[in-house]
C-alpha cells in the first residue's frame, strides 16, 4: 500500500515510517522541517528518492500539493500536531492552527480523494473523568476537557465524525496514553517520562505531583499496534493505545532516580497540578482484540532503555 505519514519526523511518526517500510509498504513522509530527500516546487533539491517533503498541514496548498504530486495514497496517518497541555497554553496560535485547521485541510482532501485516514488523538480528551477509560465513555458521560490541547483533540474527533456523517469518509482514531521511549529528545514540553529522564541525567530539579496516575506506553509497542490498523481497518473505530501497567508519578520518578543515581534532593513533591487529569487508567481491550496490541516492554525496562538512549544521544 501507498501510505502518507504526516509528522513523520516526530517521536511516533519516525518510528511508524520505519515500521511501515519493514512491512513493504511504500511510505512518504511530511513534516515542518527541511530534510534530505525532499523536492522543491520548481527544481529538484535532492538526488535521493523522493520520499519526504517539508509541509505544514495547516497550509492547504502545501498538503494539497503533496497529495496530488506524490500520491495517490491509500492511507494517511495523521501524526502531525502541536503536542501537550503546556505547549498548547504557551503556543496556542500554532496549536489551534495545526491541530484544527490542519486536520480540516486533510478532511477536505479526504472527501475529494477518498483515502482512508488514521488520526492521532490523545488520552487528554478524557479530561476530568477518573474511572477506567473505555473508548465509548465519551458518548455516555459528560466530560469536561481541562485545557486547550485536550479541547483541540476532542474537537478533532468531532470534525472526523461530522465528515463521516456528511461525506462517508473513512477514518480510525487512536488515543495515545503517555507514549515514551528512545528517540524522544528533550525540550521543556515533552512527556513527563522524557523530562524526568533528562533532568535526572543533567542534575536538574523536577516537581512530582502526588496521587497522579498514568498508563505509560513504550513507543515501539505503540507503533506496532498503530501500523496494524492499515492491515485490519475498521471504519469509525476509536482505539485506546496504552499499557495496562498502571503506576503513579512518584513510582516513575523513583525508577529514574534509582537507575541514574541522581540526587533525590532535586525532587520536589506537591499535592496536585491544576487542570490536569489526575488518573489515566486505560482499557485497551479493543486494541488487544482487533489490533493485536502487545506489551513487550515493562516500565522499568522502558525507562532504562530511554536513559541509555539519552546517554548516547547527548554523549554523556
Amino acid at each position: 500500500m501507498r501510505i502518507l505519514v504526516t509528522g513523520s519526523k516526530g517521536v511516533v511518526g519516525a518510528k511508524l515510517v520505519d515500521e511501515l517500510k519493514k512491512r513493504n509498504h511504500s511510505v512518504f513522509g511530511v513534516d515542518i522541517q527541511h530534510h534530505p530527500g525532499e523536492i522543491g516546487y520548481i527544481q529538484r533539491m535532492s538526488n535521493e528518492e523522493w520520499t519526504y517533503s517539508r509541509c505544514d498541514i495547516s497550509e492547504y496548498r502545501q498538503i494539497e500539493r503533496i497529495l496530488n504530486e506524490a500520491g495517490p495514497f491509500d492511507f494517511v496517518y495523521n501524526c502531525a500536531a502541536e503536542f501537550g497541555r503546556w505547549n498548547g497554553e504557551d503556543y496556542f496560535e500554532q496549536m489551534w492552527r495545526s491541530n484544527l485547521i490542519g486536520l480540516k485541510n486533510l478532511i477536505r482532501l479526504q472527501e475529494k480523494l477518498g483515502f482512508r485516514m488514521v488520526h492521532f488523538s490523545s488520552s487528554e480528551i478524557y479530561g476530568d473523568y477518573e474511572d477506567v477509560m473505555v473508548e465509548d465513555i465519551m458518548d455516555k458521560v459528560e466530560i469536561k476537557q481541562l485545557n486547550d490541547y485536550a479541547i483541540s483533540k476532542w474537537a478533532n474527533e468531532m470534525q472526523i465524525r461530522n465528515s463521516n456523517a456528511m461525506f462517508e469518509t473513512e477514518t480510525v482514531v487512536v488515543r495515545l496514553f503517555n507514549t515514551y521511549g528512545p528517540g524522544e529528545y528533550y525540550h521543556p514540553y515533552r512527556s513527563v517520562n522524557c523530562k524526568f529522564c533528562y533532568h535526572a541525567l543533567f542534575n536538574l530539579p523536577i516537581t512530582v505531583f502526588r496521587d497522579h496516575f498514568r498508563s505509560s506506553t513504550y513507543v515501539d509497542d505503540c507503533v506496532v499496534t498503530v501500523a496494524n490498523i492499515c492491515e485490519n481497518f475498521i471504519n469509525n473505530r476509536t482505539y485506546n493505545i496504552g499499557s495496562s501497567e498502571f503506576h503513579d508519578i512518584e513510582t516513575l520518578a523513583d525508577l529514574i532516580w534509582d537507575y541514574t543515581k541522581a540526587d533525590k534532593n532535586l525532587i520536589e513533591y506537591k499535592d496536585s497540578e491544576i487542570l490536569t487529569t489526575k488518573i489515566k487508567k486505560v482499557d485497551n481491550a479493543l486494541a488487544v482484540n482487533e489490533l493485536n496490541h502487545k506489551e513487550t516492554v515493562s516500565l522499568e525496562e522502558g525507562v532504562k532503555n530511554t536513559i541509555e538512549w539519552m546517554r548516547s544521544y547527548y554523549r554523556l
